[in-house]
């Protein structure tokens, strides 16, 4: 059983697209709240246990929606100073979609990792019925940590844990749209491993935190409990593997993924990986998904991917001056109001021609 990748495709307009596309009155970065049940009426492409979860589990739906959008939010953050920005004009965000480049790539693992995320919050947030706090019963005690006034000290599991196992299991039945492919899925095999790398980045860096209780701030007992990684350090990780993707290409059973050059070690579990080459992202063009860099902001002393060199793909770049109107002069009068002028403030700024 593969995912389908018009599946997948067809999830990710439902969730993130525009209304001209799928009859949605749905943007990312939109205040309004995705209604479950349109999500799954909406749709004739969800497979058996999406459709299983939209029936018996409509909560959870609407947690996926929330965590495409985080997904694709912290996709925008991380390639904001890139060729691609990570754009949800849908008619260029789905030709990302159709290929199977590295931009692709993270997409992919960063939603699935913010539905994870999402999911996993919403347990120990009591917004679910279905999970709540992570149950530490069986889990061996901590370890103690090194320092000063720490000798002695008792430890024991308490507080409440992020479930994140709930969050992987939930984002694994719902991304990975399961339906019967042929033997040369690819692209299938390659999306099913980004997901993965997307849930293994939350779940495979779950950190410890612990509460001291003694009298007059002594520590004789020490409560600890696992929280997920922030959502930015996931995106944070998740680029870092994007820069460091593996090209790679299908086996001949059709059931593997080879990389692509000479001693090249096998990806892992967390790695991304993709099989055809990226455009270069300069020009505007439909075909590719590619918005194009002109008028795009440019740091004109920068000699990363921010740098107008880089950037502006050569083209060079203007400057403009420009004035903004922003808070100024703001007072706390009590209780409990600010207020402020507003003051024109003048910008330079350097675009790409």
């Amino acid at each position: 059983m593969l995912p389908s990748s018009r599946t997948q495709l067809g999830l990710f307009f439902i969730l993130l697209c525009p209304a001209n596309i799928i009859g949605l009155w749905w943007a990312v970065g939109s205040p309004l709240v995705m209604d479950p049940n349109s999500i799954c009426r909406k749709t004739k492409r969800l497979a058996g246990k999406q459709a299983e979860l939209c029936q018996l589990e409509p909560e959870i739906v609407q947690e996926v929606a929330k965590g495409t959008k985080l997904g694709v939010r912290e996709c925008q953050y991380q390639f904001r100073f890139r060729r691609w920005n990570c754009t949800s004009h849908s008619k260029y965000f789905g030709k990302i979609l159709q290929q199977d480049i590295r931009e692709t790539a993270f997409v992919y693992a960063i939603t699935a990792a913010g539905v994870s995320h999402t999911i996993t919050q919403a347990c120990s947030m009591g917004e679910l019925l279905q999970c709540g706090c992570e149950l530490t019963r069986s889990r061996a005690p901590p370890s103690p940590t090194v320092g000063p006034g720490t000798e002695g000290t008792a430890w024991e599991w308490g507080g409440c844990g992020d479930d994140v196992q709930f969050g992987y299991e939930k984002s694994q039945q719902f991304m990975d749209a399961k339906s019967k492919k042929g033997k040369n899925d690819i692209r299938a095999l390659i999306d099913l491993h980004n997901n993965e790398a997307g849930r293994l980045a939350v779940r495979s860096y779950m950190r410890t935190e612990c509460k001291c209780h003694g009298l007059s701030g002594s520590c004789t007992l020490r409560t600890c409990w696992r929280k997920m990684p922030h959502f930015r350090e996931v995106g944070d990780r998740l680029l870092e593997r994007f820069n460091g993707a593996f090209k790679v290409m299908g086996g001949n059973d059709g059931k593997t993924l080879i990389p692509v050059g000479d001693n090249i070690k096998p990806p892992d579990k967390q790695d991304l990986i993709y099989s055809a080459d990226s455009p270069d992202f300069c020009s505007a063009n439909r075909k590719t998904g590619s918005l194009g860099t002109r008028g795009r902001v440019c740091n004109s002393t920068a000699m990363d991917t921010s740098g107008c060199d880089l950037l502006c793909c050569g083209r060079g770049h203007r400057d403009e001056t420009v004035v903004l109107e922003e808070n100024c002069l703001c007072r706390f009068h009590w209780c409990c109001v600010v207020q402020c002028r507003k003051c024109s403030v003048r910008q330079e700024l350097s675009l790409c021609i």
